[in-house]
């Protein structure tokens, strides 16, 4: 599988349409990837809670709508990254979006964990409650969101919906950016999973943003690392190494505590 990244700067002199406009150009040039994925509420900033209300849209809004017509254009799965979604009956919450090569909506995912401790994100959007997966080129994918990254339970659960990779798109602060890293490989090692962690660069609502999104192997190696601004990472996964690696070093099936029983 090649996957794109889209560590997309976050600028609040930037106006939302000209970022979407941006960001929907940078889709396109992924053409001849398998998998796009952008960060995490890139459009309005995932600290700049006092616009979520005014920027929240629907599943068939604006950035929805651009997002589907790139990945049709440039024939690739795209993780849209999340935008604040406003559902009919006013409630507000952080979703992911995952389109088709054909631009179709295939699959949403609403952020489980809220960020904020009671504040920010915490009290201005509801909770998602249902674990994510959607079937890839080559594997299921299970989607987590920036602080979902701290909930290992979360990706337990999405193990044992199938997964063998992790998308995650995220806006994360520099100030806690070795936790970043850290629980990337972590989240990598423990479920022999690949992770794709895709964060946006700039500053905007105050908060510098980490960047440094990345690729971390079922193994917890480190398959490619951006910097600190606006840049595409581009890897290619060998997705047959989970297998590999799952046979070999067959960890998951020492589980005891929280094992599913189907």
């Amino acid at each position: 599988m090649r996957a794109s990244l889209i560590q997309i700067n976050v600028d609040p002199a930037e106006p939302v349409a000209e970022r979407r406009d941006r960001a929907a150009a940078l889709v396109r040039e992924q053409a001849g990837s398998d998998l796009v994925v952008l960060p995490e509420l890139w459009h309005v900033g995932a600290f700049s809670f006092e616009s979520f209300a005014s920027g929240a849209e629907s599943l068939d809004g604006p950035t929805a709508r651009a997002m589907s017509a790139a990945a049709r254009d440039a024939a690739v799965h795209l993780h849209a990254g999340s935008i604040v979604e406003r559902d009919a009956d006013g409630a507000l919450y952080n979703t992911s979006l995952v389109f088709s090569p054909a631009g179709e909506l295939v699959r949403t995912y609403r952020k489980i964990h809220r960020f904020g401790f009671d504040k920010g994100e915490a009290v201005t959007m509801a909770a998602g409650t249902e674990p994510v997966t959607v079937a890839l080129p080559g594997a299921v994918a299970g989607l987590a969101t920036c602080y979902d990254l701290r909930f290992p339970e979360l990706f337990r659960a999405l193990v044992d919906r199938g997964a063998r990779m992790f998308v995650v798109p995220a806006g994360w602060p520099e100030r806690r950016r070795a936790h970043w890293s850290l629980l990337a490989r972590a989240r990598a090692v423990e479920n022999q999973a690949y992770v794709l962690a895709c964060g946006t660069a700039g500053t905007h609502a105050g908060v510098e943003q980490a960047g440094h999104s990345v690729v971390v192997d079922p193994w917890g190696e480190v398959v490619a690392e951006a910097g600190g601004g606006e840049e595409v990472l581009a890897v290619d996964l060998d997705l047959a190494r989970v297998d590999r690696i799952r046979e070999d070093f067959p960890a998951l099936k020492d589980r005891v505590l929280g094992v599913r029983g189907d």
